[in-house]
């Protein structure tokens, strides 16, 4: 997924390689191209990659708009490592802020797994569909039964706190697989999400931001710093997100 994967931010290692022969053309490409980081054994792109810098800057941004939170925040109850609330701001995003509270109300999220950590790029990635099964190879790989979200750019930072929605990168034909251009790519957001948990400004106005954490951040570098599975992002062991609800901004100061 997006998003979000691997120069610029320090992501460069591959977290789900399934073969050598498959890993070998993805290498390639990320030297043709540097916005890849991984395969894995299914017939998809490693999707959803958030930290693949664009060529050029983007002119359809959003300038000058101070986010509003909305009524209500997403609580995230993982397994082990508490609780990480998140205020929305749909007058920034209100595309991506609506699918992720949709989602959300038809339980979406609960029994995924937070599947990418990365403590030296400061960032941790959830929100996948196919984190709830025991392939751990095709994790960062699925998307909502909905179609992609346009991306919503603005001039809102990515700060320590900040939630983003992770999409793929730009990246040539490789393996039969098509490729995509950066305009395509920005609009392929659709569901997983990634918080920075240090001031990323490798991800300004080319990532949506639809959000920030406003408690738990804590919890969240916990898990950024969790050991993963040698030479990958994945965790050693599963984070599991057993909930993500919906309650009132007011409950939260």
């Amino acid at each position: 997924m997006s998003g979000v994967t691997q120069a610029v931010s320090g992501c460069s290692s591959n977290p789900r390689p399934s073969s050598a022969s498959i890993r070998g053309q993805l290498l390639s490409a990320l030297l043709l191209a540097i916005v890849l980081s991984g395969c894995n054994s299914s017939d998809k792109l490693a999707v959803k990659e958030f930290d693949a810098p664009s060529p050029a800057a983007p002119s359809d941004v959003k300038k000058g708009i101070t986010p509003q939170p909305d009524d209500q925040v997403a609580v995230i109850a993982t397994a082990d490592y508490g609780n990480i609330v998140i205020e929305l701001y749909p007058n920034i995003a209100p595309q991506m802020v609506a699918r992720f509270k949709k989602l959300i109300q038809e339980g979406f999220y609960d029994g995924t797994a937070i599947h990418r950590i990365n403590a030296a790029s400061g960032l941790i990635q959830g929100g996948d569909p196919l984190s709830k099964d025991a392939d751990p190879d095709n994790d960062g790989t699925g998307d909502s039964p909905y179609p992609n979200v346009p991306g919503e750019f603005s001039d809102v930072p990515f700060e320590r706190g900040s939630v983003g929605a992770a999409r793929m990168g730009a990246h040539p034909a490789f393996a039969g697989r098509p490729a995509v251009t950066e305009a395509e790519a920005r609009n392929t957001a659709n569901c997983q999400f990634f918080i920075t948990l240090s001031r990323a400004q490798q991800f300004d106005e080319d990532y949506t931001v639809f959000g920030r954490v406003i408690e738990g951040i804590g919890n969240a570098e916990i898990i950024m710093r969790a050991p993963v599975v040698e030479g990958t992002e994945r965790p050693a062991e599963k984070i599991v997100v057993r909930s993500v609800t919906l309650q009132p901004r007011s409950n939260y100061h």
